[in-house]
């Protein structure tokens, strides 16, 4: 497989065609009024979206051809409940429901034993989520889902992230045609050595404020930028500038 190429047995990707907008709309008007081959050509117009989120995933799953699959069955539900009236674009509401049962599929293959109690409510999250944007053709905030579900914004965290597939820190993250380099070879931090750092850099982590843990977290272990944390928990980016520097200062005068 090339690198940023997802190559799908039995299909020559590189011709399949992409609708324009005005297209999309003439063939849900005749969808809706019962025209069935209107919903095949929507589909087919649309595969190209499927292969472009199929890219986010191509190291986290053996067979591609299997979760081209899944990601097809994601775009024909979005194709089932998409909305003319709501005036948004299909490739914006379908991202979300490829991407959701691309998930859903390597969730339910995963061999990571996750508690029953964890698994129950990253369910009825799941759920929750995919009937809002069903309904309001967006996701909820995670402000909403924690007020929904009466949870703190670091419980949602921990049981949406339970869901992540585990990779192997024997994968490789570059190779040049020479000598590949392994996540192993990265693991390594000269500046935490020491036991009595590690110990005393723990305490201050459980010592922080449950939306520190998380952009900290997501800051330095899940290496997400400010902006991408600021769009994933719907606050700005200052704000988190703000939190990140905060929790910093604090594990310094813990820890030195």
């Amino acid at each position: 497989m090339a690198k940023n190429k997802v190559e799908i047995n039995g299909i020559n990707t590189s011709k399949l065609k992409v609708l324009t907008h005005e297209e999309m709309i003439e063939l849900f008007n005749s969808y809706k009024q019962g025209d069935k081959k209107a919903k095949d050509k929507i589909v087919e117009g649309n595969l190209k979206l499927v292969l472009s989120i199929l890219k986010r995933y191509q190291n986290k799953c053996d067979n591609m051809d299997d979760l081209f699959q899944i990601g097809v069955v994601g775009l024909i539900k979005a194709v089932d409940n998409f909305d003319l009236s709501f005036n948004v674009r299909f490739s914006t509401y379908a991202v979300f429901m490829i991407d959701g049962e691309i998930k859903r599929y390597i969730r339910d293959n995963n061999s990571l034993r996750v508690s029953r109690s964890t698994k129950e409510l990253s369910y009825k999250l799941i759920n929750y989520r995919e009937d809002y944007l069903s309904k309001n053709y967006k996701y909820p905030t995670n402000e909403e889902m924690c007020n929904y579900f009466n949870i703190s914004p670091y419980e949602l965290y921990k049981t949406l992230n339970s869901l992540n597939d585990v990779g192997s820190i024997f994968e490789p993250i570059y190779s040049d045609g020479g000598d590949t380099i392994y996540l192993v070879d990265q693991l390594e931090d000269k500046k935490l050595k020491d036991l009595d750092e590690l110990l005393a850099l723990r305490e201050a982590m459980s010592k922080m404020k449950d939306r520190e843990k998380i952009i900290i977290t997501k800051r330095y272990i899940d290496g997400l930028s400010q902006a991408e944390i600021a769009e994933e928990l719907s606050i700005s980016q200052a704000q988190v500038s703000r939190i990140e520097n905060n929790a910093l200062n604090s594990v310094k005068k813990l820890i030195l």
